[in-house]
């Protein structure tokens, strides 16, 4: 059976739509045009996974309070101070299919526009004193990069092993989802020990997301990211590195050299494709997807049954079984 969103946020469908509101004052700005981006932001809003993740960890570990609230808009202020901020490195003009905030008021304005978000997360943070949700996003906001200049510099060198490929992930995408599972159980007043098993249990479910979103690549669903614009980027991905891994040598120095030196041209590229299919490279990142979320699985097992917890598995589910 497929699951839905929806049907996922019933135990806090509530609280979601709550959010929404508050979000959206959290956001506001007495300049027109910053209101105006603000606006924009926020009618483009994804599936809203990081708010769920907050909620229902936050009902797994307690009662949703009004700093369970400002937890997830911490996250998604600073989280999407970053996805604005990329856009301008990338030179990206697209978001989630629609413009992005550089491509319709340039890259001064968007750099601008990234700094108020953070500076908005901080304070909502500062001014209640939520020091502890702070440092638990802040955290994660900085592992995110220093993840990604990791693999910048891997890239130039293409010399990534499985070890620093898991350490990129966990740091450039684990650890935010991570954050938002510590901070729904941080925000109910736990204890230190069950914040900690909750941004354990975030990291596993995140290292799992990536995968799957590695698998997208190579055609694993019809619906999805472009095929092959990780190797494009020249971004080694699990199943490519186990495919070099396990070729002989002189195969992986082809494949190594199309990816530093050909990797524009459409016809290398499915080349790449083929021989990390041929090579079962997509079912051993499968597998090793598949262990994460297990080993998710036993953290939240520990916690007692409810909806929240019912619904937060489902989560971790559709975060493996979602096409795009």
């Amino acid at each position: 059976m497929t699951l839905s969103i929806k049907d996922i946020q019933l135990p806090i469908a509530d609280e979601m739509k709550a959010f929404e509101h508050k979000f959206r004052q959290f956001m506001k700005s007495d300049v027109m045009l910053l209101d105006q981006i603000m606006n924009y932001i926020v009618r483009r809003k994804g599936k809203q996974l990081r708010p769920m993740f907050v909620f229902l960890s936050a009902g797994v570990c307690g009662s949703i309070t009004e700093s369970t609230y400002r937890g997830a808009a911490l996250i998604e202020l600073l989280h999407t101070a970053t996805l604005v901020h990329d856009d301008v490195v990338d030179d990206s003009n697209y978001r989630r299919g629609f413009f992005s905030v550089n491509a319709l008021w340039k890259n001064k304005i968007a750099v601008l526009v990234g700094d108020y978000l953070l500076s908005r997360g901080l304070l909502l943070s500062v001014d209640h004193q939520e020091f502890d949700l702070l440092k638990i996003v802040s955290t994660a906001v900085r592992e995110l990069s220093e993840g990604e200049l990791l693999q910048i510099e891997k890239a130039r060198r293409l010399d990534i092993n499985e070890e620093v490929y898991y350490q990129i992930i966990r740091q450039k995408t684990a650890s935010l989802i991570a954050s938002c599972c510590a901070v729904g159980a941080s925000s109910v007043g736990t204890g230190a020990e069950v914040v900690k098993r909750m941004h354990a249990f975030g990291e596993k479910v995140g290292m799992a997301f990536q995968i799957k979103d590695d698998l997208f690549d190579y055609g694993e669903d019809e619906i999805g990211k472009p095929l092959g614009i990780d190797i494009k980027e020249k971004k080694m991905t699990l199943p490519l590195i186990y495919a070099l891994n396990k070729a002989p040598w002189l195969q992986k120095r082809n494949i190594i050299n199309i990816i530093r030196n050909e990797s524009h041209k459409p016809r290398k590229v499915t080349e790449v494709i083929n021989f990390v299919k041929e090579s079962g490279g997509l079912s051993y990142a499968q597998e090793v997807m598949q262990r994460y979320v297990e080993e998710a699985s036993v953290l939240l097992s520990e916690f007692p049954d409810s909806a929240h917890r019912r619904s937060l598995e489902q989560l971790v589910q559709f975060t493996i079984q979602r096409s795009k």
